[in-house]
């Protein structure tokens, strides 16, 4: 199924989701930490600080220091990969399965109200 959105329109869905999420009481995070997240929840495993560090196009660091504020709010967990000790992987967690289905049902509610 396609959805067709002109750019106004697909700004003004952006907003009213960031204002939804900035008024609730839930976390709010930046950009980049959404960006992790969505890519942890929506694509398959394994996740790695390196792998994520790639995929985003930033450093490692900046993954860590995201992680580090997401690992705080228990959406995201990490651990030492057993196989490669090198490799960091990060793990979904339940906490985080919540936020991020919860995150879509705000999406769709949004699209529903801006398409009435």
């Amino acid at each position: 199924m396609s959805i067709v959105l002109r750019p106004s329109q697909a700004l003004h869905l952006l907003h009213e989701t960031v204002l939804s999420e900035v008024r609730d009481a839930e976390p709010d995070l930046t950009f980049r930490q959404m960006a992790i997240l969505l890519t942890v929840y929506l694509e398959p495993p394994p996740h790695t600080v390196r792998a994520l560090a790639a995929r985003l196009a930033v450093t490692k660091p900046v993954v860590t220091r995201a992680l580090d504020t997401m690992g705080r709010l228990k959406l995201v967990a990490r651990r030492r990969d057993d196989a490669d000790r090198r490799n960091v992987l990060v793990r979904r967690t339940v906490e985080g399965s919540l936020y991020v289905e919860r995150f879509g049902d705000v999406v769709v509610k949004k699209a529903a109200e801006l398409a009435s």
